[in-house]
């Protein structure tokens, strides 16, 4: 994880740099603030990334001399049946629309957006996926 800390605080110089430049010569205030931003989000996960990599063990991709073997093994856990997505993905896009072609959209999406969000965090607490 160290080198992707490392990573993202350069892009993030790049981008600051990038940014100071662009604002300097062109006077054009929505792509500066876009490099800014852009600057801060970089920051943010950079630091995030070098942060949490004292705080674990050194992976296979900090070790120059390490083999791709050296960092198979179980990634994590992810679900393999959830239907909660399709309802967020569905409350959003409607609600997303709902900007386009009227507010009323944006109410009406609303309780798919709530239902898909519950379920999504909570499918592990109940059914037949129960585990606690």
């Amino acid at each position: 994880m160290k080198i992707q800390g490392k990573m993202f605080l350069g892009l993030a110089v790049f981008l600051l740099a990038t940014a100071i430049i662009y604002g300097a010569w062109s006077k054009e205030p929505v792509g500066t603030t876009g490099l800014f931003l852009a600057f801060g989000l970089a920051v943010m996960i950079g630091y995030y990334l070098a942060f949490t990599a004292r705080r674990v063990d050194v992976g296979a991709q900090d070790n120059k001399e390490a083999e791709v073997a050296d960092d198979a093994g179980e990634v994590g856990f992810f679900s393999p049946h959830s239907w909660q997505p399709l309802a967020l993905g569905l409350g959003a896009a409607f609600g997303f629309l709902g900007v386009a072609f009227g507010w009323w959209l944006v109410f009406v999406s609303a309780p798919l957006l709530f239902v898909g969000l519950f379920g999504w965090v909570f499918e592990y607490y109940h059914g037949e996926n129960r585990t606690q």
